[in-house]
């Protein structure tokens, strides 16, 4: 199993919560309140914000939420383990939990529980990822009995406080802490795009908090999404941007105005690495490597990979690979959002991502060639 060192859990630690104005203010804040009033008002409950660190036992992030032991859910490809038993919330679903059991104990009759927060995940580097996104779980519990008109009334209040007039469309889907459950997709310019996931409560799961004479509702937001499409936004990274002429636009829910806007430069890279590697693995190791320059990259795709035994051995020598490995071409978009980058600093960042990521014994570097 991969596991996390104590330089990467730091600066998973360091990365702002957009959610918790203890950081300061932001639009992100304006949008979960929104979601939280929405509900409040439609049901007269009251509702319970719940924080909670960000490492958690494995068992709160799946086993309490009933996933299955085998899942790929669980995967240290796509998990930031610190220890067999330790991780970094891959879900804000991994509160419930802890939130459920303390409402056992108050005794609510009815009562909204919003759980929002950052999660922590191995992700690829494009427009539309980072590795610590934000999420918004929540969740009703009553002690009425929830039914699918319910979860319809929901639904219908939270998208109309967070995109206000979009057309909704639910689709089936299946999560291991609901029944019922629903994908549910908005139509925003012309596309239908999922913003969120929701079911009725899965009765083991309140079951194990003490909770056996309640029913509920289960809500899962993809908070830098929901963002994204309420303000127009196109670059997840336009969220956590220091530069003024940005960060000014992130304190209220006015479609967004793009600033000036820097060239693009590409760079490919061919490189060896382990036959297993995932683009999320390769993503992760860069932002780990880079740190907060990683914000200068826009995208890493991959485009196409090729195994040992179907490259020619002329190929195979260049990358100095060994049959364990795949060779794997990459493309960079590099493109920082405040800053033109000159081709010299591009070609260095290129090859601090390339010693990063290539493993085979041979090594082609454009800084030095370009000297």
């Amino acid at each position: 199993m991969s596991l996390l060192d104590a330089a990467a859990y730091r600066r998973a630690l360091d990365v702002r919560d957009l959610t918790d104005a203890a950081w300061g203010p932001h639009a992100m804040q304006i949008l979960v309140q929104g979601a939280i009033s929405a509900l409040t008002a439609l049901w007269q409950s009251t509702a319970i914000v719940y924080r909670a660190p960000a490492l958690v036992p494995v068992a709160a992030n799946y086993d309490e939420l009933q996933y299955p032991t085998d899942g790929v859910a669980r995967d240290a490809r796509y998990t930031r383990y610190l220890t067999d038993q330790l991780l970094l919330r891959t879900q804000t679903s991994a509160m419930i939990p802890g939130a459920l059991k303390m409402l056992a104990a108050a005794q609510y009759d009815d009562v909204l529980i919003a759980c929002p927060g950052l999660t922590y995940r191995r992700d690829a580097i494009d427009r539309l990822h980072v590795g610590e996104p934000h999420q918004l779980d929540l969740w009703r519990v009553t002690r009425g009995k929830m039914r699918r008109e319910d979860l319809e009334g929901m639904i219908l209040a939270v998208t109309g406080a967070m995109l206000p007039g979009a057309p909704v469309r639910l689709d089936p889907a299946v999560h291991p802490y609901t029944q019922d459950g629903l994908e549910v997709h908005a139509q925003v310019n012309g596309r239908w795009v999922e913003i969120l996931e929701c079911g009725l409560a899965a009765s083991a799961v309140l079951d194990a908090a003490g909770l056996q004479d309640h029913s509920g509702l289960a809500m899962g937001i993809g908070l830098d999404r929901m963002l994204m499409l309420r303000k127009g936004i196109d670059d997840i990274r336009v969220l956590r941007s220091d530069d003024p002429r940005i960060t000014k636009q992130m304190l209220d829910l006015d479609p967004w105005h793009p600033v000036s806007s820097q060239p693009a430069i590409q760079r490919d890279l061919s490189i060896a690495v382990a036959s297993t590697a995932t683009a999320e693995e390769l993503g992760d190791k860069v932002r780990g490597v880079l740190g907060s320059r990683s914000n200068a990259l826009e995208e890493i795709s991959v485009m196409s990979e090729t195994s040992w035994w179907d490259l020619s051995l002329a190929a195979r020598r260049r990358l100095g690979m060994s049959a364990d490995q795949k060779n794997v071409l990459l493309r960079l978009v590099i493109r920082d959002l405040s800053r033109t980058l000159t081709s010299v600093q591009a070609n260095e960042l290129r090859d601090e991502i390339y010693a990063a990521l290539h493993e085979g014994s041979v090594s082609t570097w454009a800084a030095r060639e370009s000297l």
